[in-house]
């Protein structure tokens, strides 16, 4: 069906020029509101209707007999329908459905691909400073990140995770005394504990293993603590490794691994920062006020103009953000997406302006960003704020002890980004179809039960490629066939609105047509010839579901515990 919804709007692109040539109008398809008005609609003769000056009913029938005249629509296509002020209704033969099987079961797990193309698109995400374990703002991060990363791969692009840290600065500092103070014997609360200090009891694993000379490895650095507690120096360098390495174990954890860390001190001593400063004042758009330097970011669009560099000569964040994304721009990524939580929305404006203001060739509107809210957790009907380990706050593997990889990464991609999300670890937990990542990935196991079943009555997985698909034609196996032939340009859609959700509603949609076709038809207990044709088309659910699942880092499990109860009674 893939071929045959292209070769149709390659035809309805023809006609579209035969009508009104020269018209700068994308041909496309839209999803019927009801199954029963047809498989596809087109909206062409109303979009027309205006340009053209003409009736947009009289509009659709002359696209009708444009389109019939066309090889592709006599070969795909049963009807074609006028409907209300000028939709036209299409109607596809049963083999323009049933193809998308063969199509499935050829392609398997590069089915919905594109080929590979040269757009060099990198993702930075999580970006957390090593100053304490990640916490479910990080944990969102890395579902969302992740995600929308293994989404431009579906779309042939060559994607780079990036992982950016400030491994200097007034936190690390505070990382660095609040571990000094443990080492003395201080702990929050005493006197002398100061007040900005790092209360979780990670600090005092952190001194504890200082104390006793350990080396610790990160995926970016490794460092031998001195073991004397006036060296501070020492403690700070052991403290970021530490952390660095905890960070490692929740990412872990979570199922992210990152392709390149990027330190914040690398643009201080490679001299980018300074560079981009010069690049700056040469565009004529900084000026001096109260000793400090500003960049006139309003005439980008910012709301006021800002500081890059302070009285007192130390640079505020927002010169090095420049300078690292003129390092990305000139790694050669014509794309860069970060995903950063909402209290990020301000940077937006002043990055782009003070891009466009460095006059370095990087396009308006780069980079883009996907902002995400934060998570509340409930547990009981009650919102879980603490963490004994973190002190302040639920952890990323706080919440995968809880509950498990699949349902973090599921859940946290569920929701619109820029949406509240309330993680619900009762609901996690539930084997039933109120949990949605469950019901799923039980779709998947129980399509497995169905084809084992299938095998072990003499059926042979090997010959489904070449079962007669022409036997499909239940009205729930076409709103199968239809679900799984829209996943290509699911992806895309998708990949374009960096908007990794819309594979989670995809799953629940393909998982509900799968459970409606199964309670209404039998695929056992046939002639051979329609249980092959049916367990063919089980077959191209249970690949596409897996390779989706697999878009989000999610597992496709072949067995589940209610699957082993209720298959024996389902219709099989």
């Amino acid at each position: 069906m893939i071929q045959a919804k292209q070769d149709l709007l390659a035809a309805l692109a023809e006609a579209i020029q035969e009508l009104s040539p020269g018209a700068d109008l994308v041909a496309a398809f839209e999803s019927p509101k009801q199954a029963a008005l047809g498989d596809f609609a087109c909206t062409v003769a109303m979009q027309l209707a205006r340009p053209l000056k003409k009736n947009p009913r009289e509009l659709a029938q002359a696209l009708i007999e444009a389109l019939q005249r066309r090889a592709a629509f006599q070969t795909w296509v049963e009807g074609l329908e006028i409907a209300g002020p000028g939709f036209i209704n299409i109607r596809l033969k049963p083999a323009a459905k049933q193809a998308v099987v063969s199509e499935v079961l050829s392609t398997a797990q590069d089915f919905g691909k594109q080929p590979a193309n040269e757009q060099h698109v990198m993702v930075e995400f999580v970006s957390a400073n090593p100053t304490g374990p990640l916490h479910l703002g990080h944990a969102r991060q890395a579902a969302l990140g992740d995600a929308i990363c293994s989404l431009f791969q579906t779309q042939g692009s060559q994607v780079t995770r990036e992982f950016y840290y400030n491994d200097a600065g007034v936190q690390i500092a505070t990382l660095a005394n609040s571990t000094q103070c443990r080492l003395k014997g201080l702990k929050p609360g005493d006197d002398g504990w100061p007040e900005s200090a790092y209360n979780g009891d990670y600090i005092q694993d952190i001194a504890n293993d200082f104390l006793a000379k350990k080396t610790v490895k990160a995926d970016d650095r490794e460092f031998t603590a001195s073991g004397d507690a006036d060296d501070l120096d020492s403690i700070r360098q052991f403290a970021v490794a530490y952390l660095r390495h905890e960070q490692d174990l929740d990412l872990q954890a979570v199922g992210v691994q990152f392709d390149n860390y990027f330190l914040e001190s690398s643009l201080y001593q490679t001299g980018a920062v300074e560079a981009t400063v010069a690049k700056l004042e040469a565009s004529g758009k900084t000026f001096e006020d109260g000793g400090a330097l500003w960049l006139r970011t309003t005439d980008y669009g910012d709301d006021k103009d800002r500081v890059m560099r302070k009285s007192d000569g130390s640079y505020t964040y927002f010169l090095p953000d420049v300078a690292y994304h003129i390092n990305k721009f000139q790694r050669g990524y014509t794309k860069c997406i970060n995903v950063q939580g909402t209290d990020h929305h301000g940077t937006i404006a002043r990055v782009r302006g003070g891009l466009q203001a460095a006059g370095v060739g990087i396009p308006q509107g780069f980079p883009d960003y996907v902002l995400h809210k934060m998570v509340l957790v409930m547990k009981g009907g009650e919102e879980v704020k603490l963490s004994k380990r973190a002190g302040s706050y639920v952890t990323m593997r706080d919440l995968i002890d809880w509950t498990s990889r699949d349902a973090v990464r599921f859940f946290l991609i569920s929701r619109k980004a820029d949406t509240e999300f309330t993680f619900d670890i009762d609901l996690a937990l539930k084997q039933n179809d109120e949990n949605p990542v469950f019901y799923v990935q039980y779709a998947h196991a129980r399509i497995c039960s169905v084809i084992r079943n299938w095998v072990g009555r003499g059926g042979d997985e090997a010959t489904l490629k070449s079962a007669d698909l022409s036997l499909l034609t239940a009205p729930t196996e076409a709103a199968l066939m239809l679900k799984l032939a829209d996943y290509p340009a699911m992806l895309t859609r998708a990949a374009e609105g960096l908007a990794p959700h819309d594979v989670t509603f995809y799953l629940r949609e393909l998982a509900s047509s799968y459970h409606s076709y199964y309670a209404a038809e039998r695929v056992l207990d046939q002639t051979p010839e329609l249980s092959q044709a049916r367990v063919a088309l089980l077959a191209a659910t249970r690949q596409v579901i897996a390779n989706a699942l697999a878009v989000l880092g999610v597992s496709a499990p072949e067995v589940m515990a209610r699957e082993a109860i209720v298959t024996t009674a389902e219709n099989i």
